[in-house]
């Protein structure tokens, strides 16, 4: 047998392995990092979707950092979206995985119940419910009205139409939930025994064990919740018809990118916006990893 057969023969595990990763090593390359890299050459650029890139240098992200009031604006809004919505989500899962965690029937039927609208929250048709549900003339008002009560069109009032978009994201609790209550199941009963037998109430068990030892299911519930609601984009851009609400109350970043992209076709400048976020995200992800050991507590 020559040395080239026995190299292959050799090799023919690993030539198996790399045929079956294949169709992955495409997609990435092809969908992934290939666009990825385009779009931070193109950042670089002025360009218009249409003709021929120019290189402008940082030209762009001078003009984002100094000279569009816009940006500052969507970055407000984003940010007071994220502190409103994370915190107010993570504790309505906890307080729902609690409950489900006290041994009811039917567990599995609740738990499919209240995943769905993670499923559900994030599509076009529930946005646009969402529209009806907050309108002048919606549902909601006509709940009101029942009471007395004439509520305005919530989605159109500057003053509210932040805190639809907040409930949206709130009801879309069930993915946490779900995390919340497989991290409770893993709790050990021994612990909440012993102190039972030693008086502790059940909201001081909650506090000084329940929390503490669910704080490394808290922190990834906290990181992944993070991310995505900076990177929150259908609900805004459904909600306010994709101008971003009544005195830009709804200009999400992420909606400001959209509207700079194909609405104004500056593609080189949406581009250095999207990996600003990008750098945002990667900041926010080390700093609640260099963090973490100040409040989260594993088992060693």
């Amino acid at each position: 047998m020559s040395v080239t057969a026995q190299i292959i023969r050799r090799r023919r595990p690993s030539l198996a392995g790399y045929v079956f990763l294949l169709p992955w090593l495409l997609g990435f390359f092809g969908l992934t990092l290939g666009p990825a890299l385009a779009s931070l050459y193109l950042s670089f650029t002025n360009y218009d979707l249409i003709g021929t890139p120019h290189w402008v240098g940082l030209e762009n992200y001078v003009r984002i950092m100094t000279a569009d009031s816009k940006v500052a604006d969507s970055v407000h809004v984003t940010l007071l979206y994220v502190a409103m919505s994370v915190p107010l989500k993570l504790g309505f899962a906890l307080a729902i995985a609690v409950v489900l965690n006290k041994g009811i029937s039917g567990l599995p039927i609740y738990r499919a119940l209240f995943y769905l609208p993670s499923l559900l929250g994030a599509s076009v048709a529930i946005a646009t419910l969402w529209r009806k549900v907050f309108a002048g003339d919606g549902l909601l008002n006509h709940v009101l009205l029942v009471f007395g009560i004439h509520g305005p069109s919530w989605v159109s009032d500057p003053n509210t139409a932040l805190y639809t978009l907040v409930a949206l994201s709130v009801w879309q609790f069930g993915s946490p939930m779900i995390i919340f209550l497989a991290g409770l199941r893993q709790l050990p009963q021994d612990l909440f025994e012993a102190a039972s037998i030693d008086g502790a109430t059940p909201r001081q068990q909650f506090w000084r064990i329940t929390v503490p030892m669910l704080t490394p299911v808290i922190f990834f519930n906290v990181v992944v919740q993070t991310i995505d609601a900076l990177k929150a984009f259908t609900p805004a851009f459904i909600v306010s018809g994709g101008s971003g609400g009544p005195i830009n109350s709804t200009l999400f970043y992420t909606l400001y990118l959209y509207q700079e992209a194909f609405g104004y076709l500056r593609m080189g400048y949406a581009a250095a916006l999207a990996w600003l976020l990008v750098l945002a995200i990667v900041a926010v992800t080390a700093v609640a990893f260099v963090t973490e050991r100040l409040w989260v507590h594993y088992d060693d």
